[in-house]
Order: structure tokens, then C-alpha cells, then sequence
């Protein structure tokens, strides 16, 4: 595996955001890297030149234990799955989209009738269904490893359907003074955080709405459809 060494950043620079364009200010230095945070869309994220490589993030990738039969897995992603569920009609198709080694996510909406194609740049890279539109579109702790979010965005809010869902779950930042010590900082693949305010900013540049049924879950609506 082949390291990368952190690049330090000048405290009082600013930083184009990642998901919005606009001027970011200098955050927070913890752990010998670099932060900043949008005025506008209010994404906390990690300098670019700082981002892991790819093969770093695969390796890291790679511990974790996400087993689609493990019911206290399965009960981590009902918080996405039951409000989205409850949402869709019936037989509808999607797409999980960074469905990871163990897609338990895909499992357990295809369990409910409804069918679901995968994708992952490391574990599904077979990119046909990002040239489709779908009904729904989930993406489960899969944001924050974003390292261009706005043209992610741009890709998920394409593949959605007039009247479908993009279904969203990462954790949401909230306290800015306790960002340092955050334990979800800490993954070295996560570079990118969210607040609801995020969200809420995408829903109405794109004309959409946004639901947050339950904290760390973003159920984002394109307009139109049958049942819009």
C-alpha cells in the first residue's frame, strides 16, 4: 500500500467548496490535517491534497465486517430502508449506489419486492446502471467518502426519475466544537461531512423536496411523476 503524505495548508486560506462552489474558509488542523467549512452549503470537508489514495481507501475498505445476514446490521440501515419503503411504490427498481463487498441494503428492499441494481467503484465497478434512471436511488455511508461531491451529486440527481427518491444516510455534523475529537472524522477515508442544512440547500437548488425522518437520513424527492 503506498502512503500519501499529508500536505499542510496555510491556516487562512480559503478553499473552493467541493459540493457547492462557493468560498470556504480554513476550520479546524486536527490531526496533521486540514478542514474548512462552507458559509453556503455548510459541508465540512477535508483539503483535496490531503485525500487518501485509492488504494488506501480499498485496504480500509476491506476491514470492515458489513455481513448482509447480521441483524444488527440490518437494523442499522432500517432507519434508511423503513421511511424510504414506506415512500415507494410498489415493485419499484433502483439502484445502491457504493453498495460495498456486503450489499445487505439491496437485500433487504429486494426482500420487499422491489428490484435493485448495485453499483461500486471498488466492489460493482460495472458501470451500466449509472447510465440509467431509476425510482430510487440509496446511497448508505457512502457520502462521506466523496471526494468530488458535487459532481457525485450532480450523478445521483441525474439517475433519479421524475417522482423517485434519492435516499441518503451519513452522519450528520452538528458540533462544530467537538469536530476535532469526532469519532467519524477520524476514518481516514471520510472527507466529507454533512449537515441536514446540506441537504435541504441541495433540495431547493435542485427544485426538489427534503425529508429527514430520522436524524442521519436525507429522503430527497424529484418532482413530477405519477404520483408527484
Amino acid at each position: 500500500m503506498t502512503g500519501r503524505a499529508h500536505v499542510p495548508v496555510p491556516h487562512r486560506c480559503a478553499c473552493a467548496c467541493l459540493l457547492c462552489g462557493a468560498k470556504a474558509a480554513h476550520f479546524i488542523h486536527a490531526d496533521a490535517r486540514d478542514y474548512f467549512r462552507c458559509p453556503c452549503c455548510g459541508l465540512r470537508f477535508l483539503h483535496p491534497a490531503q485525500h487518501p489514495a485509492r488504494d488506501e481507501e480499498c485496504a480500509f475498505y476491506l476491514t470492515h465486517e458489513n455481513d448482509p445476514d447480521d441483524p444488527g446490521y440490518r437494523r442499522f440501515l432500517s432507519r434508511l430502508a423503513k421511511p424510504l419503503l414506506d415512500r415507494l411504490p410498489p415493485r419499484a427498481s433502483g439502484l445502491d449506489y457504493g453498495c460495498g463487498p456486503g450489499p445487505a441494503l439491496a437485500a433487504m428492499l429486494r426482500e420487499a419486492g422491489h428490484e435493485v441494481a448495485l453499483y461500486d467503484p471498488f466492489f460493482a465497478p460495472d458501470p451500466a446502471p449509472l447510465s440509467e434512471s431509476h425510482d430510487f436511488v440509496v446511497c448508505t455511508e457512502t457520502a462521506e467518502h466523496f471526494h468530488r461531491p458535487g459532481e457525485a451529486f450532480a450523478r445521483l440527481r441525474r439517475m433519479v426519475r421524475p417522482g423517485g427518491w434519492l435516499a441518503v444516510m451519513t452522519c450528520f455534523q452538528t458540533d462544530d466544537a467537538r469536530f476535532g475529537t469526532w469519532h467519524y472524522r477520524k476514518d481516514p477515508t471520510h472527507v466529507a461531512f454533512y449537515r441536514e442544512a446540506t441537504f435541504r440547500h441541495l433540495a431547493t437548488e435542485w427544485g426538489w423536496t427534503c425529508e429527514v425522518p430520522v436524524k442521519d437520513v436525507a429522503l430527497l424527492r424529484r418532482p413530477g411523476g405519477r404520483s408527484a
